[in-house]
């Protein structure tokens, strides 16, 4: 399926999305321009957002729709090692590069309680980010203070800056290279929209870099 047939199918689903599709397209092609690079994807949010980010990098980690069996020649590398090393020529998949900022628990509460808790996120892209990756920053209102702040320091190191928020904007909007403002009422329809959109950009971008993957 082309890239317009799949995000027809998608407005065809949620019409309510409809003014978000150039959005919806220009994310795709930043994503598709970061992983083609070398880069890799960092994620952050709060609340059912942090859940998102968690949700995203493991659709992106491993097969979402589509099978990833590994290149040829490092099956081989691993089968020559023996009985264990066919099994993780046969069993792992490949990966497109992702990092949810959501999940480093003790580093978090440690910067959290020594420095500053609203740089959490902002400390591990500095710590972790790279002119090249990308970072994408997830918040219904488009005003959660650690989340514009990490745009801003993701913006210092020549990261691209993706938004998923709601309606407004937000401050982040003017931090994004691209910032989708999805609909909904309210921070519970927001993020229904946001799961939505976020599937396609994962389907989408497996589906590029793994055209010939049938079906998982």
């Amino acid at each position: 399926m082309s890239e317009n047939t799949a995000l027809d199918a998608l407005l065809a689903r949620r019409p309510e999305l409809a003014p978000c599709r150039a959005q919806i397209a220009a994310a795709r092609e930043a994503l598709i321009a970061a992983f083609a690079r070398g880069g890799k994807l960092l994620l952050c949010g709060n609340g059912g957002s942090a859940a998102d980010c968690e949700h995203i990098a493991g659709e992106l980690l491993k097969g979402f729709e589509r099978e990833r069996p590994l290149p040829e020649d490092l099956r081989a590398r691993l089968a020559g090692q023996g009985p264990e090393g066919e099994l993780l020529a046969a069993r792992l998949q490949r990966a497109l590069p992702a990092v949810a900022l959501t999940t480093h628990v003790s580093f978090a509460t440690a910067f959290a309680n020594d420095v500053d808790p609203r740089l959490v996120f902002a400390q591990l892209v500095q710590a972790l980010g790279r002119e090249g990756d990308a970072l994408l920053a997830i918040t219904t209102s488009g005003g959660s203070e650690n989340v514009v702040l990490t745009a801003r320091a993701a913006r210092a190191v020549d990261m691209t800056v993706i938004g998923l928020t709601g309606p407004s904007g937000g401050p982040l909007a003017a931090l994004c290279d691209v910032c989708i403002t999805a609909p909904g009422e309210g921070t519970a329809e927001i993020q229904e929209s946001h799961q939505v959109v976020y599937h396609h950009l994962c389907r989408e971008v497996e589906a590029h870099f793994f055209p010939q993957a049938p079906p998982a």
